[in-house]
């Protein structure tokens, strides 16, 4: 028969199960041996359990290495079929009985109580056995499974009241301890202290180095920069500087949406509880700052528009700006970007779910200009930022924009495109601005392809031809001037082509077949056929300049 007893409540009925005095949490055992298990609130390490009064004389003689593991409720053997009687995380306590016509039966019965979680096996020696099998004790040892011999003047009653009463004492002492923890971290969040303050918090509670660390591996707060300078979560590991470190991780989660997780280094794992109870404040105080940016960006978005659209009347769009922390009162450029392919259900490396492009862009817009305006529209990311001045202004316009697509590019797989107005000095500039710099990105991402960077002033004649609202227009004289060669064939694009390089050789007929490595007498056919529908362009300085400017218009379809 198996009993299981506590202080405070009777024994079970013979043949029940054995009583936990606490709830499990997901929690693993470790490296001491046996399978993972869950750790309960009053959970103790064996060698804590072996440190009771009544187990002083104890003797550990097999399986050492297992001594952390965690013991929360008690067993007595009384039937050689305990393996389905027996629990996770239980001591068993033996007079050997079962096996007494058979000891080596205990070889397998080790194996088969490892197998099942057990935190250890206490043996009375005696009165039923006089020794342990030395096959065994082998096993124990491989196994890490801990055979302790107990002592024979104590009863195992003495010892169930003892570990168990040590163990409810505890399992009070951590709750009462997670709940002044939170009721501290939730007094801070009602009194308007964001995260930082949890993390600071919590920190002088558990006596070490917290931080909460978002999806992208940002570090959303910490109670001390230094200590988790280069922390990242790894597969549940906690690297710091690449490094494997000992940390207690649980996620922060509100609902099925998972923030990231609240990592404390070095803490000990009975804190678990505690920052179990602590990341759900921590999750709480992400869902409050979500909405009260949420809201913000409404704002912020209503009024870039009305600057966008014009319709923004000047003092009170300045002082609205200020409010957001932007200086829109100097001279400004702005800036576009694009997703190349807005629907693309690409997420990073990893499968995490994809930030939004204006947050993955804003730590460099910040870094560049502080005070700059970034807001995010249906399908695009508009920046208000600092004008670049100087003789190398352009260049160094250049240089952000490209290192905006590059940046927004790399944590999404999906190619960005961005363009750059020239500067403006006047509020009352803004939505020319605006339309320079988005015919800079569709006219740069036509030309240059996916992951384009323009600045509207390289942008040379199409600046001209972007300027024409009547695009019916500049369609048809394409195609009155190209004819057959405007239906997009193969064999059409195979002339344009050849046109194209002809022209951009100055008409030179040997230098464009070098490049095209055509004979030369293939190129001059080549010609005559062009000539033949386009006319004598060759000859001709206006029909050449029509030529030319068709085939701009041409490449600049679908704009």
């Amino acid at each position: 028969m198996s009993t299981s007893l506590s202080s405070a409540v009777p024994p079970p009925p013979p043949g029940s199960a054995s009583g936990s005095v606490s709830s499990a949490a997901d929690r693993g055992r470790g490296p001491t041996g046996g399978r993972p298990r869950a750790l309960a609130a009053g959970a103790l390490p064996l060698r804590d359990v072996l440190e009771a009064p009544t187990l002083a004389r104890a003797s550990v003689v097999a399986g050492a290495t297992g001594l952390d593991r965690m013991v929360e409720r008690l067993n007595v053997m009384e039937v050689p079929d305990i393996v389905p009687w027996v629990k996770p995380d239980e001591f068993l306590l033996t007079t050997a009985y079962p096996l007494r016509e058979d000891p080596t039966r205990l070889v397998q019965l080790v194996r088969d109580l490892d197998e099942a979680g057990l935190a250890g096996v206490g043996v009375k020696l005696g009165r039923y056995l006089d020794r342990l099998p030395d096959a065994a004790l082998a096993v124990a040892d491989e196994l890490g499974l801990p055979l302790v011999l107990l002592p024979d003047d104590v009863s195992f009653d003495e010892i169930l009241n003892e570990v168990l009463t040590t163990i409810l004492n505890q399992t009070a002492q951590r709750l009462a301890r997670t709940e002044q923890v939170h009721r501290a971290l939730i007094q801070l969040v009602l009194d308007g202290q964001g995260l930082d303050a949890v993390a600071d918090e919590l920190a002088r509670l558990v006596e070490v180095p917290v931080a909460v660390v978002g999806h992208d591996g940002e570090q959303l707060a910490s109670s001390d920069r230094d200590a988790t300078a280069g922390l990242v979560v790894e597969h549940g590991r906690v690297l710091v500087a690449g490094e494997v470190v000992a940390a207690e991780c649980v996620p922060v989660s509100a609902g099925q949406r998972v923030h990231g997780h609240l990592v404390a280094l070095g803490a000990h794992e009975h804190e678990r509880r505690v920052l179990e109870s602590a990341s759900t404040v921590a999750a709480l105080a992400i869902t409050m700052r979500l909405e009260v940016e949420a809201v913000e960006s409404k704002y912020q978005s209503d009024l870039v528009h009305d600057l966008l659209t014009g319709r923004a009347e000047l003092d009170d769009a300045l002082a609205r700006a200020r409010m957001f922390g932007w200086d829109l009162d100097r001279r400004l450029l702005v800036l576009v970007a694009r997703l190349d392919e807005p629907s693309s259900p690409v997420p990073p490396e990893g499968g995490a779910r994809r930030l939004p492009l204006a947050t993955t862009l804003r730590h460099l817009v910040h870094e560049h200009d502080p005070r700059a305006a970034i807001v995010r529209f249906s399908d695009e990311v508009v920046v208000l930022t600092e004008a670049f001045d100087g003789p190398d202004g352009r260049d160094r316009g250049r240089a952000f924009a490209r290192a905006l697509s590059d940046a927004g590019s790399r944590p999404i797989g999906v190619d960005v495109s961005v363009g750059l107005s020239r500067p403006v000095v006047d509020l009352h500039d803004i939505p020319t601005a605006y339309a320079q710099a988005t015919r800079a990105l569709r006219i740069g991402r036509t030309l240059q392809g996916p992951g384009a960077a323009a600045h509207f002033d390289d942008l040379g004649v199409y600046r001209v031809l972007s300027l024409i609202d009547d695009t019916g227009e500049l369609t048809g004289f394409a195609s009155e001037v190209l004819g057959d060669l405007a239906d997009g064939g193969e064999q059409s694009e195979d002339l344009l082509h050849t046109l194209e390089v002809l022209l951009d050789a100055n008409g030179n007929v040997a230098e464009a077949a070098r490049r095209l490595h055509f004979h030369y007498n293939t190129l001059r056919y080549r010609v005559e056929k062009l000539e033949g529908i386009l006319g004598p362009f060759s000859d001709d300085a206006l029909v050449r300049l029509d030529v030319h400017v068709a085939l701009l218009i041409h490449r600049m379809r679908g704009l």
